[in-house]
């Protein structure tokens, strides 16, 4: 039972500490769950990653009751997800029954906004972290700038740019016949 109270606690503080949903999520779950508790390592915190991306729903329930899961098998799922779920929960209850008070309240308003610069700072610790792990070659980085110019200078679905760079990735591997990370 100590297990799965402690994948609990974790994913509460995961859920409870992490604002701006599932890329501000990575970088404290890379530094919990793959750097200091070793539940999973860096190979598989990248295909969690982009597994989640590909799938429905969002990146903290997937990532939870996937690492929840390999960690502690079904009840570690279940303790995980809603660990990380109960804090959003209680939030979202908290501002829909004061949400009038929240809306002209000026240091609530200057506390989200300060929450909301923190969330850019794990976004782009997340984004650095896993720049280093990946592969540098010219199909990387091309695809890298393709997808970062259509999505950020188009209103293109990023959903559907994820389906596509994976579509050429796999086209590309069967026509050339190997290993894409080895060019």
């Amino acid at each position: 039972m100590k297990k799965y109270i402690d994948i609990f606690y974790t994913f509460f503080k995961i859920g409870l500490f992490t604002f701006g949903g599932g890329y501000a999520m990575i970088a404290v779950m890379q530094d919990l769950i793959v750097e200091h508790k070793k539940w999973i390592d860096e190979e598989e915190m990248h295909e969690l990653i982009s597994i989640s991306e590909a799938t429905p729903g969002p990146f903290a329930i997937n990532g939870a009751t996937f690492i929840g899961y390999k960690h502690g098998g079904f009840l570690g799922s279940l303790f995980a997800t809603i660990g990380v779920v109960i804090p959003s929960l209680t939030v979202i209850i908290l501002i829909s029954i004061f949400l009038e008070q929240f809306s002209s309240n000026v240091i609530i308003q200057n506390a989200l906004k300060g929450i909301g610069a923190g969330v850019g700072v794990l976004i782009i610790k997340a984004f650095i972290k896993m720049g280093k792990k990946v592969k540098k070659n010219w199909y990387n980085l091309f695809f890298f700038v393709l997808a970062f110019v259509v999505s950020f200078f188009t209103s293109f679905s990023v959903v559907y740019l994820i389906l596509l760079t994976a579509l050429f990735a796999v086209s590309y591997q069967a026509i050339k016949g190997g290993d894409i990370s080895n060019d």
